[in-house]
């Protein structure tokens, strides 16, 4: 079937504000990591050129697997490919916002045409960098998230105020970045945050957050990436049910590491999920049952 969107190149609107102090982390909501699972786990790029950058990860340092997108590593690899157009094939939850923003400002300094290929979904972090594309692809069953900054955060409610003051400034610099590329109003664009809005592939279009649907023949699930997506997101969103719970973070991870060390809790030889994974999951939803009463 013909693709009934046209492609509209549009003008990358500018950088957007980091913290001074990142002690404070925004991070993807656990119901967002879910959904994720169900909706983006192993979703690929079919081919791979020589000038393609993938994000199929979380964005920000993963504790858990060591991976991550990173300005860091994103800025090595523009570095590497040079002065020429850029690819960036994107399928993620989110993860640290100002982690996404520092990629976002990245990506938008390089002197070539970006086009950004949504496979599987852009959540939170992540649809922030997919606004550094002069032409953003989304594909027909993919979703694009959006929402405000969300933080974990503990003190009275001075500290609630402090911290909601702080945020403000973050939330209206993705508004800014938001209805630059789309030519939504901002009172409509932060409605949507608030709702934290899901959109298909042809919502975002009519939208004006993507510009054209990806050609299906571009995008494949790969089984085995699914599986190891779909396991190390349950530790993810894990994690986060425990701190929100009241826990803190370095006593959720170390219960968590030590629930995976036990006996059986390890994935089958062949790296894919078995019984063992099945218990590791049963025992953390014991462990975050018994956080929350």
């Amino acid at each position: 079937m013909a693709n009934r969107f046209p492609v509209f190149a549009k003008e990358r609107p500018g950088a957007m504000p980091l913290p001074g102090d990142r002690t404070v982390s925004a991070l993807t909501k656990p119901n967002v990591l879910e959904r994720w699972s169900e909706d983006g786990a192993g979703v690929r790029s079919l081919a791979i050129d020589d000038n393609v950058i993938t994000m199929f990860d979380i964005i920000g340092e993963d504790f858990w697997s060591g991976g991550g997108i990173t300005a860091k590593k994103i800025g090595a690899q523009l570095r590497a490919i040079g002065a020429k157009p850029i690819e960036v094939h994107l399928n993620s939850p989110g993860g640290d916002m100002f982690e996404g923003i520092a990629i976002y400002n990245v990506l938008r300094e390089h002197p070539q045409p970006i086009t950004v290929k949504i496979m599987g979904m852009a959540a939170s972090a992540a649809s922030i960098i997919a606004m550094a594309g002069d032409t953003i692809e989304i594909g027909a069953a993919s979703f694009m998230m959006i929402h405000n900054c969300w933080v974990m955060a503990v003190g009275n409610r001075h500290d609630m105020a402090e911290t909601a003051e702080w945020l403000a400034p973050f939330d209206q610099a993705m508004v800014d970045v938001y209805t630059a590329r789309t030519g939504a109003e901002g009172k409509q664009v932060a409605r949507w945050m608030d709702a934290e809005t899901y959109m298909s592939g042809t919502v975002a279009i009519e939208r004006g957050f993507a510009d054209a649907l990806l050609p299906s023949d571009q995008i494949k699930v790969d089984e085995n990436a699914k599986a190891a997506d779909r396991e190390i997101n349950e530790i993810r969103a894990m994690e986060l049910t425990l701190v929100a719970g009241g826990m803190p973070r370095s006593d959720a991870r170390a219960r968590i590491k030590n629930l995976k060390g036990t006996p059986g809790a390890a994935t089958e030889p062949d790296g894919t999920p078995g019984a063992a994974d099945t218990d590791l999951m049963g025992a953390l939803a014991r462990l975050a049952a018994s956080t929350r009463s």
